[in-house]
């Protein structure tokens, strides 16, 4: 079953038909992008002038009302060329879709925003902390806003900053002490104080360069403090967040795609034939399958459940659920892709090995695991003790 099943808007058709086209020149840089730890910015600077990135505009301030349905589409197909540039510019289009979907901003900022996004910004939430861990988890941020005359002055350092080589806009959270909560920021990139900190060195993803930000003494104004909140970040409901399993469903499905053609036309002496016709591959192939049809009817029917605003209402766990799922059943995935295609799997020329190291990340994005499992078990006690 591929995605196709679930293409049903003219924006979804047109775009997706867009992304094919830079399949090769995405997929050929891919590998050196990988392998040297840098950024695809010419990728990115691509999707920029074809207006990819005003997608989640809303039609009165430029864009193209991109729901979450079209959005994990397009992050999907994306993701199929190369994760790392899919989860770069996912959320650029996760924070866009949020924000213009509550209207959380004044209108003066809500309008200025979405000219620099018609003009080519890029823009991230820099949350992360070493020392907090995932903001989901609750954890107050060491970064402090300090008040001063005219607004505040913002010290600290944010981790997984990712595309940080191209952002120009950050939305940056600090604790307030004055009013008990923390603050988000909007902050350009060119302000005095604000450095990036080249600390990415991991074994996935890791031509997104999410690089240590690093925050002195930056002056900010009232009107940038954006955004205020005293309870944490995981009681608001945000569809926008499926960018995220759909960018491993995406690598799932090259996995998929690469494991099957090599099974289709690798022939070993020791056989008649191809190992396509050996029943264990066939076993494994028909896995792959099993797992991205569930996994696809999950992400996709969550995302359509979002984008009714009378059946979201009903919504309690299912976007946790799906990112949960949709992750695993990608790395289950690609692990059966190498077991098919064997040893030479884990060739750095396979891009394979990409697949399998980037794939993992997937765990280490919010929400976690644990998290999701523990809130339905307590939701269904809850419940329980109600009746």
């Amino acid at each position: 079953m591929r995605k196709e099943l679930f293409m049903k808007s003219e924006l979804q058709r047109e775009w997706v038909a867009k992304l094919a086209e830079l399949k090769a020149s995405i997929q050929d840089d891919a590998d050196e992008n990988d392998r040297l730890s840098s950024f695809p910015r010419k990728t990115i600077q691509t999707l920029v002038d074809m207006g990819y990135t005003k997608l989640g505009l809303p039609k009165e301030y430029g864009g193209s009302d991109m729901t979450v349905s079209d959005m994990i589409m397009l992050q999907e197909t994306l993701a199929s060329y190369d994760g790392a540039t899919a989860l770069s510019i996912g959320w650029h289009q996760g924070v866009v879709g949020d924000l213009y979907e509550h209207r959380a901003w004044s209108q003066n900022l809500l309008d200025q925003f979405s000219i620099d996004v018609q003009n080519g910004a890029l823009v991230n939430r820099a949350v992360s902390e070493a020392q907090t861990g995932s903001p989901t988890r609750g954890g107050r941020p060491q970064t402090i806003a300090m008040p001063v005359d005219g607004g505040w002055k913002i010290t600290g350092r944010k981790t997984f900053t990712s595309m940080s080589p191209v952002l120009t806009h950050l939305l940056v959270t600090a604790w307030v002490e004055e009013k008990n909560g923390v603050g988000t920021f909007l902050i350009k990139r060119s302000a005095a104080g604000i450095s990036i900190d080249p600390t990415w060195d991991m074994v996935g993803m890791r031509s997104t360069e999410s690089h240590d930000l690093v925050l002195e003494q930056v002056f900010v104004t009232d009107q940038q403090l954006v955004e205020f909140n005293t309870a944490p970040r995981t009681e608001k409901l945000n569809g926008w967040l499926l960018h995220i399993p759909a960018c491993y469903l995406g690598i799932a499905q090259a996995a998929r795609d690469y494991a099957v053609h090599f099974a289709a036309h690798y022939s070993p002496n020791s056989i008649q034939g191809t190992i396509a016709t050996l029943p264990n591959v066939q076993a494994a192939i028909g896995q792959m399958d099993l797992e991205l049809m569930k996994a696809r009817h999950i992400l996709y029917s969550t995302a359509e459940a979002y984008d009714d605003p009378s059946r979201r209402a009903y919504m309690q766990q299912e976007l946790g659920v799906a990112k949960v799922a949709v992750t695993n059943s990608a790395i289950s995935i690609v692990d059966q892709a190498m077991r098919i295609v064997g040893a030479k799997s884990l060739e750095m020329s396979c891009p394979l090995q990409r697949y399998y190291r980037d794939v993992r990340a997937g765990l280490h994005n919010p929400p976690m695991d644990d998290m999701v499992i523990s809130k339905l078990a307590a939701f269904a006690i809850h419940e329980a003790e109600r009746k």
